[in-house]
């Protein structure tokens, strides 16, 4: 069961995927319902895309806001019809039910062997005998139940958390049950499946009442919000992302060469990212013992991953003209290479011809990677390989870390480039000296470091090369920047945005130059009190891995002093760098023609004492649109979902917890809007957020904690760093937000553009070229047919060559019903052009888990109340796939699921 709030859609399909392969490989079975019992709240994505579009009928779980189940109760609404897409709506509909009893037996009827409840004792000789009591009570608790579900069928869920240790115990008096129950007449009892449930229910021909969005956030009580993981463990969270565009890399560069290429391949980096997903990991629930564990097969699945991407990319820069006319997904290369034409110039350690080899630097956060920093001889330069995993182009900056000041940058044609150089500041210096040792086992041993910032254009699924060398003369030489400690700028400045600072260096005034929109913006940090669950105020629930519960409203700020700004001037990028406590770090950027603001984040040691509960710590950016208490967040990553603070659509809420009440799980992005004015906020990993004051945004960027909240951890979210035993200190989380400001009609263009470049950065590979080595064969390389790009609002999620050779496609609609005038329609993608001159033999198109063929999915059908409006009736969707097709319509909000053979 993976997690619905801290997980990416993507990560999700993967996750899913991966098991339904499992069970079709052993078993041959499709699944027909979702079981996410678990999962802390429950996302509109889970409904419409792991549920219909997988092709499940029905979806069970137990966890639902103690108020909404309330109600349901009373309403006979525990089961109903869920559409979780405005867009897709009707189409992608699906039977949903809330468990009775969360995922127990019914009061008084738990057998397992640790129970308190009596057993059927059936021999009428024994004093104990108490059969009749056991049947009675069955009856009175099936009739309370049937009084809260529609149709004359319910579901029991004999069990619970680490029962059936002794299964025998709990079968024999099941067995006991349905004998005597179906003996005494009154309810018919059998064993039975959630397949079989959902087809009676169908049959019942009884009407239902409609759910539209999500259930979060979820509260079990009135002060215990389990809003407070969606923040826990932020780094974690952070490199779960980062590796899931990893292996959308990976994948595609392993599909370039040839799955049997190299001896490694990226399955390792696949299980790992679909453990992760789960409930108690990517959420941050999960015991620090765990999450190191959980890291560790992260990092070895990475390190396989990059062995094949490093091989491919050595491949396909191969200094050979033969190679360079025939390096596309014409013919898979690994096929190529094992025929007599090409054996005279594969790479070294294939043939004997000597190849670039290549290597990644993983720690580029912190501004640590030996390859790009090693001094430059003469006649040697640093080839930087840039690969793009989207289909479109991109012109994007990029940043290095060099330890030279006198650097020229070329690009593949070998001219020169404009470029920047900027200092590294010194919390970063000092991050670098603390992990990398960490992490390494070895001190960073450059310290005089620089940033070297230039602009590269790198084409669709493909990559583009740039070399850098030591520069003798002014002509082509980095530009040193401007630095101005202690200093603050009144205006920064990019081609499409101003921004406007006060003498004291806070940020003032955000300008869109290109709609001419202004609005006021300030950031601050601050922290919340974590109640200790002690105290009679705190009611015995404390803030924990799971639950955010704050000691009060106020939120105080990280330090009483000056906040202290320095200023970077340059020729591509302007920098102000903030401190605002000693713990407390950021920096904001504006790139020369960048239409948003970019900030990064260092937040950490949280300082704490053995006295405190603990700290939470947010950003809070405040503008002056006048929201009125609206605000949109994603859907993991996919729809934008309205928000209302202290309101829900289902039921009148009880706003007992003002601030964690009012969070929700932000995997892209959150926004406010006034009139045709959007302020928006894109995240780079999963993050938990709110507005909780008219024009503000607030988003937590770390916890640390010294107590447990009583939900299954049993320890407290306090994560440090060790050098050695004798040597640790509380974790430093660094993440980045995008701040745009922008006209209705251009924020989603925005949002869902940039959203897919900030999930998918240019993966850098790094070699050395010297004069005797020669040049690169294959400088620029694009998968698809010359000139060839997807359309602006169709984004691949997954290219994965499977076992036989065969291609797994996804191809998904980045936007919304009316979210945009010119992208929220239907798009046609000529499937041919994607793989450029390699001949696409046949496609067919799957469901969404790609466990069988759309078209053989038959999903049932239900009745809504006749007083429900189904608002969304009007649906647009692409027709499927017929064979001999090579072009896919694809409706906003669809993904089309396709396995490709090819000639």
């Amino acid at each position: 069961m993976h997690d619905e709030a801290g997980a990416s859609y993507i990560d999700m399909i993967d996750q899913t995927t991966l098991g339904h392969r499992f069970i079709k490989s052993q078993f041959n079975k499709m699944p027909r319902i979702g079981w996410q019992i678990d999962p802390f709240g429950h996302s509109a994505v889970q409904a419409y895309l792991l549920g219909a579009e997988v092709g499940f009928d029905g979806l069970f779980f137990a966890r639902a806001d103690y108020q909404d189940i309330a109600k349901r109760r009373a309403t006979r609404g525990m089961e109903f019809v869920w559409q979780g897409s405005r867009t897709l709506s009707s189409s992608s509909q699906i039977f949903g039910g809330i468990l009775a009893n969360h995922y127990s037996p019914p009061e008084g009827m738990n057998f397992d062997f640790k129970s308190n409840d009596p057993l059927i004792q059936d021999n009428p000789l024994l004093y104990d005998y108490n059969l009749q009591e056991r049947i009675d009570l069955f009856v009175k608790r099936a009739q309370e139940q049937s009084e809260q579900f529609r149709s004359n069928h319910i579901m029991w869920t004999m069990g619970q958390d680490f029962n059936y240790e002794q299964a025998n115990t709990w079968f024999k008096q099941l067995d006991k049950l349905v004998h005597y129950m179906n003996k005494d007449g009154r309810i018919n009892v059998f064993y039975s499946t959630p397949s079989i449930y959902v087809d009676s229910k169908n049959t019942a021909n009884i009407t239902w009442p409609l759910k539209t969005e999500d259930f979060f956030p979820y509260a079990n009580c009135s002060h215990c919000y389990w809003t407070g993981y969606f923040s826990s463990r932020l780094a974690l969270k952070g490199y779960v992302r980062r590796l899931s565009a990893y292996l959308m890399a990976a994948r595609q560069l392993e599909f370039a060469v040839g799955r049997n290429f190299s001896a490694d391949n990226t399955d390792s980096l696949e299980d790992a990212l679909a453990i992760l997903q789960h409930h108690d990991a990517v959420t941050g629930t999960e015991q620090q013992h765990v999450a190191n564990d959980y890291a560790k097969r992260l990092a070895t699945g990475a390190s396989k991953a990059a062995k094949v991407m490093e091989v491919a990319i050595s491949v396909l820069t191969a200094s050979s003209s033969a190679l360079n006319t025939a390096t596309n997904w014409f013919v898979p290369i690994w096929e190529r290479l094992t025929s007599s034409k090409y054996l005279s110039v594969l790479p070294k350690g294939i043939s004997g011809r000597s190849a670039l080899s290549f290597d990644q630097c993983l720690l580029l956060n912190i501004s640590y990677c030996p390859p790009s920093e090693a001094q430059l001889e003469d006649g040697t330069s640093l080839v930087v390989v840039l690969y793009n995993t989207l289909g479109w182009s991109r012109k994007e900056m990029v940043r290095i870390p060099v330890s030279s000041t006198r650097l020229q940058v070329r690009d593949s044609t070998g001219n020169a480039i404009p470029s920047q150089l900027i200092p590294l500041d010194s919390v970063t210096k000092k991050l670098k000296e603390i992990y990398v040792k960490a992490y390494t086992g070895n001190s960073s041993s450059n310290d005089d470091v620089y940033t070297l910032v230039f602009k590269a254009s790198v084409p669709p699924l493909g990559f583009n090369s740039y070399f850098i060398s030591a520069s003798n003369g002014a002509h082509g030489c980095a530009s040193l920047s401007s630095f101005k400690n202690h200093e603050s700028p009144r205006e920064v400045f990019s081609s499409k945005t101003k921004l406007k600072f006060s003498s004291s260096g806070q940020l003032q005034q955000f300008t869109d130059r290109k709609s001419g929109i202004v609005s006021a913006v300030k950031l601050s940090y601050c922290w919340y009190n974590s109640s200790d669950g002690v105290t009679e105020e705190a009611r015995g629930q404390s803030s924990g891995a799971y639950v955010f519960r704050p000691n009060s409203s106020s939120c105080y700020p990280v330090d009483s002093k000056e906040m202290v700004s320095s200023y970077i001037k340059g020729s591509l990028v302007e920098e102000v760098h903030q401190t605002f406590s000693s713990w407390v770090f950021q920096v904001l950027r504006l790139y020369k023609d960048a239409q948003y603001a970019e900030i990064e984040y260092t937040i950490g040691p949280v300082p704490v004492n053995s006295s405190d509960a603990g700290k939470e710590i947010v950003t809070r950016i405040s503008t002056d649109l006048e929201s009125e208490k609206i605000f949109y967040t994603d859907s993991n990553g996919r729809d934008f979902l309205k928000r209302v603070r202290d309101f829900r659509s289902d039921w009148e809420l009880n706003a007992t917890e003002p601030i964690s009440g009012n969070y929700y799980p932000i995997n892209l992005g959150i926004y406010l809007q006034e009139n045709n004015t959007e302020f928006s906020v894109l995240v780079d990993r999963a993050i938990g957020g709110s507005s909780l004051k008219d024009g503000d945004v607030e988003l937590m960027v770390q916890r640390r904690l010294l107590h447990d909240d009583h939900r299954g951890v049993q320890e407290a979210l306090n994560e440090t760093i060790c050098i050695d035993s004798n040597e640790c200190e509380g974790l430093t989380v660094r993440g980045k937000f995008l701040l745009g400001l922008h006209s209705t009609q251009e924020s989603a263009r925005w949002r869902r553009n940039q959203g897919q470049r900030l999930y998918s950065p240019l993966e850098m590979f790094f070699s050395k070229l010297s004069s005797s080595t020669g040049k690169i064969g294959n400088p620029t390389f694009s998968a698809t047919e010359s000139g060839y790009e997807l359309p602006q609002n169709i984004a691949i999620i997954t290219l994965q060559e499977m076992q036989n050779g065969d291609v797994l496609l996804r191809l998904a609609h980045l936007y919304e019903a009316g979210e945009d005038i010119e992208l929220s329609t239907v798009v046609r993608v000529d499937l041919q052009k994607i793989f450029g001159l390699r001949q696409v033999a046949s496609v067919v198109e799957l469901n969404l888990s790609a466990n069988q063929e759309r078209a053989s999915m038959k999903p049932l059908q239900w009745q809504l109340d006749p007083n429900v409006e189904d608002a969304a009736a009007v649906h647009v969707r692409g027709p499927l796939l017929k064979p001999g097709d090579r072009h896919i319509d694809i409706a906003p909000m669809e993904i089309r699921t396709l396995l490709v053979t090819f000639g």
